[in-house]
């Protein structure tokens, strides 16, 4: 680490295994439901089911990951197997998701529903497991301080950038291109930058962990369950609106009744209003975090920051309940809700890693990570009780409660001292 230079060129190829994963998380949001209902007919009871699906694997998975990546070498790396086959894999799911019934005949089952399981299961799984050796090898190859917060900032900004793309790509020329656009985009953006990342075969201490043996050598138990408390609620009304926006542009904003057939074209419709909607979520997420809250954040302090971001988040759902029933507010209430992703996608990692011990980043990134998970569950349960519901803003109201809730949440994690 020591003959590191620490120049834009490495940063961006730190940034890139993060990158190809979450480009992989872009594709899933803005295709998986998409695909599931206008080509296969599924309803939101269905679909919640399969969302379902990837998060009760990753409970286990990404914690096994987290531990094993921080305990083995091979492929002459800690973190570097996992991304490659990780983003392999994830590829090969992406390619499945418009061929589940090519692939339901192949085998013979009698159910759709099963084949979309294990497609999103894998999917899901491959991502999360790359996810954290991802964000882990930042950890690893920056020492604290200016070097490491520049490179989860290069890495929010280039992945940010990657995933607006994902969504444009996906609005102007159409789901299935950009099926095909990610799985490439994966394969090459997880195997290649990593090879040339030469990960440290022993994590050293700091030189003020060594000198004083102080609390940030260890984890802070206490405040971890309390970073971990507040980032669930964020989640479970984040990914409440990643499953189930697609039934809600179809039904409130663009006027067509649940379960009804839909004429040529209305498909491709929605998957443009979605497009759009997260293209304007994403660019604000990418923009922001350096530019806007990282210099907030060095005045009054990143928990503060990011609780003042979650709040305004909330806020933002409030409006769309009321308020996002066209295209226009949609998208620039978007862009209001965009203000605490950028805050969910940069901060919570930078204050979790402040209260853990450096040498177990792994294990710690996987059960940090089960505050993202297991609301992913909770909220893909939920779809049953929203098919029920009239009216589909009940989706931002369930977003802007926990999002109240998880900024309530925040003002009970304390201030870290900058070091």
């Amino acid at each position: 680490m020591s003959n590191t230079k620490f120049t834009k060129a490495f940063y961006a190829l730190l940034a890139m295994p993060s990158t190809a994963m979450g480009f992989a998380l872009c594709v899933q949001i803005s295709a998986l439901s998409w695909i599931l209902n206008t080509k296969y007919g599924l309803n939101e009871g269905d679909v919640g089911l399969i969302w379902a699906s990837g998060p009760m694997a990753g409970i286990i998975g990404q914690v096994l990951v987290g531990i094993i990546s921080d305990n083995v070498w091979f492929m002459g790396g800690r973190r570097r197997p996992f991304i490659v086959i990780g983003g392999a894999i994830a590829a090969a799911m992406i390619l499945a998701l418009p061929n589940m019934d090519v692939i339901q005949e192949t085998i013979g089952l009698g159910s759709l529903v099963g084949v979309a399981i294990t497609v999103a299961l894998t999917l899901d799984l491959a991502i999360n497991v790359s996810y954290n050796p991802a964000r882990a090898i930042i950890a690893d190859v920056t020492p604290e301080g200016e070097e490491r917060t520049n490179g989860f900032t290069w890495m929010q900004t280039i992945s940010g950038f990657f995933g607006v793309l994902a969504y444009l790509i996906g609005a102007f020329f159409g789901n299935m291109t950009l099926i095909w656009v990610g799985a490439i985009f994966v394969l090459i953006a997880a195997i290649f930058p990593v090879l040339f990342i030469k990960e440290p075969r022993v994590l050293e201490a700091t030189a003020e962990e060594k000198a004083t043996n102080a609390s940030t050598n260890e984890t802070d138990i206490p405040e971890f369950l309390k970073i971990c408390g507040a980032h669930a609620f964020t989640w479970i009304g984040v990914q409440t609106m990643f499953v189930y926006i697609f039934f809600y542009i179809k039904e409130v904003v663009l006027g067509y009744e649940a379960g009804a057939d839909l004429p040529n074209g209305v498909g491709d419709e929605i998957g443009f209003n979605i497009g759009i909607a997260f293209a304007i979520l994403n660019t604000v997420g990418f923009l922001l975090p350096a530019f806007v809250l990282q210099p907030i954040a060095n005045k009054i302090g990143r928990v503060r920051t990011h609780t003042i971001s979650i709040a305004i988040m909330a806020v933002g759902y409030a409006l769309l309940a009321f308020f996002g029933n066209t295209t226009m507010s949609l998208f620039i209430l978007m862009a209001v809700v965009g203000i605490g992703w950028a805050a969910v996608v940069s901060l919570p990692f930078a204050i979790m890693s402040e209260v853990v011990n450096q040498k177990r980043m792994g294990l710690f990134m996987g059960l940090f990570n089960l505050s993202v998970v297991i609301p992913q569950l909770i909220s893909s349960g939920l779809g049953g009780f929203i098919e029920s519901q009239g009216d589909k803003s009940m989706i931002f109201w369930i977003s802007a409660g926990c999002l109240g809730i998880s900024a309530a949440l925040w003002l009970l994690v304390r201030e870290q001292k900058e070091g």
